[in-house]
């Protein structure tokens, strides 16, 4: 199942208007074929009669429950790589547009979160830093690359400018400066030279300041970046790509005494410090470590998670705990790609699986006090690249450049589900289940006052099911294989 884009034609959606009361809105995508098809229907008064529904009766029933509040969500969205950059500008002019529109504006998915790489990363072309002058410790030579100011800064002013939501940016650095190195080297094993609080650490500090100075200049300010992209990874021997290790200590003493100050005495204090951006079975070591560390944790304002090696870490024993020992720190979801894994697959055109995988990690961390979920290239080319180690994977947007074409994957329609109908500020409130179901799903109350819920039924058989809110109930049904959000007015 794909959308096939190019110069002339792409699918779209209308925005999203309310309905009204006492109506509901219904988007479903679906292996059969159908992706975000809208329908409408009518509540059904009586909240406790006998049900009478298409038969078989739906003993199901999934109440809405507002006085259960839990999280407020940042937002939904993806990362502009060099390789993403690389492959929108690989289009003609027109499709790239229809590329950006279908994530950033109403009639797409309506992105707001967008992860950006500090200089190069494995989906780069080669390996840089803005600053690979040996010691130049005042950082007089940093400067942006092409990269930025020809493919990453340009995307994401047209993006800004397609938007009707504020884009909040993140940065993540994946390595510093060679010469800051124990390595010397972008790839392996190696951390920062030194010790916190040495020249090594401070100038690699103040590299994050110039680097928003930098990006400031070009009109693009963020919202927040993250200390350094899987800090775990530089202490990997012979690590195949860029990275910068770190552990929980040597992390917690850098902000502490240089990366903290730093951001705080500069013009961009309002950034958001994110710790972590790493898999979450690092959890809740990781966070005790740093945020029981007053100096470090006063700087600090988010934990950033990856979804790899999900299966060894169930968010139970990591994110839970996390949120329940520090409930005033965020927890979003950083980065997540299929295809990563050396048994799998790179690219596979048209994958449902692939979707409901998000759609699965999605809710399950959305229903476990995770505030957003960031998808990693938003756009690659058929071989899942292009990547300087070869380490491909697949992405929602699938580029052809040699037919000036695109694919819309079902993950992209999954992210859609989500990012579209639940945007920043909304809170997540209860949704009860009157029986154990297979369906997975989640309720969120957004700022407009409207309810939306998202189901997800990853079996093979339809199942029917009931929606109740104060409004009235929805007779439902969740078909085999697909994922549906259903959005209402509520009664004041």
């Amino acid at each position: 199942m794909v959308c096939v884009c190019n110069a002339t034609y792409c699918d779209t959606l209308d925005p999203v208007v309310l309905p009204a009361p006492g109506t509901y809105v219904r988007y479903e995508s679906s292996k059969a074929g159908k992706r975000l098809e809208r329908s409408e229907g009518s509540f059904q008064r009586s909240l406790h009669a006998p049900v009478t529904l298409t038969c078989p009766p739906a003993d199901l029933v999934l109440t809405v429950d507002t006085a259960q509040r839990y999280q407020r969500v940042k937002g939904f969205g993806g990362s502009i790589t060099d390789a993403a950059a690389i492959n929108v500008f690989s289009l003609p002019e027109p499709a790239q547009d229809h590329l950006l529109r279908s994530y950033f504006s109403e009639e797409g998915l309506e992105y707001n979160l967008v992860r950006l790489p500090m200089a190069s990363c494995d989906f780069s072309l080669h390996a840089y830093t803005y600053d690979d002058v040996p010691y130049d410790y005042e950082l007089a030579h940093f400067s942006l690359r092409d990269e930025d100011t020809k493919l990453k800064i340009p995307l994401l002013h047209r993006a800004s400018a397609m938007s009707t939501r504020p884009l909040s940016l993140c940065a993540s650095p994946w390595t510093s400066p060679t010469w800051l190195k124990t390595s010397e080297s972008y790839v392996g094993k190696g951390t920062l030279k030194g010790q916190a609080g040495d020249k090594y650490h401070k100038t690699w500090a103040n590299y994050f300041v110039r680097f928003l100075d930098e990006y400031a200049k070009h009109n693009v300010t963020f919202w927040a970046v993250t200390a350094e992209n899987e800090p775990t990874a530089g202490l990997i021997n012979n690590y195949p790509f860029q990275c910068l290790g770190f552990t929980a200590e040597q992390q917690r003493d850098f902000i502490a005494r240089d990366l903290g100050p730093a951001l705080a005495n500069s013009s961009h204090s309002h950034v958001q410090l994110i710790i972590l951006d790493d898999n979450r079975l690092h959890l809740p070591r990781w966070a005790k470590v740093v945020l029981e560390d007053e100096e470090a944790a006063r700087y600090v304002h988010g934990i950033g998670i990856h979804w790899y090696l999900d299966f060894i870490g169930p968010i139970q024993d990591t994110v839970v705990p996390t949120h329940e020992l520090f409930p005033d720190y965020f927890i979003l979801a950083t980065e997540a790609s299929i295809g990563a894994y050396f048994w799998e697959r790179d690219v596979i055109l048209g994958c449902w699986e692939r979707g409901n995988q998000y759609s699965h990690s999605i809710l399950m961390n959305l229903n476990n006090f995770v505030v957003g979920w960031t998808d990693w290239n938003l756009a690659l080319d058929l071989e899942g690249g292009p990547n300087w180690v070869k380490n491909y994977v697949d992405s929602p947007v699938i580029v052809d450049a040699s037919e000036g074409i695109f694919y819309k994957q079902p993950m992209f329609y999954h992210m859609g589900h989500f990012s579209k109908f639940i945007p920043e500020g909304s809170q997540r409130v209860g949704l009860v289940a009157s029986k154990t179901t297979n369906l997975e799903y989640t309720a969120f109350l957004r700022p407009d006052g409207a309810v939306t819920v998202v189901v997800l039924n990853r079996s093979l058989q339809n199942v029917t099911f009931g929606l109740a809110d104060n409004v009235g109930l929805i007779a439902a049904v969740a078909p085999a294989n697909s994922i549906q959000t259903y959005l209402w007015r509520r009664w004041q």
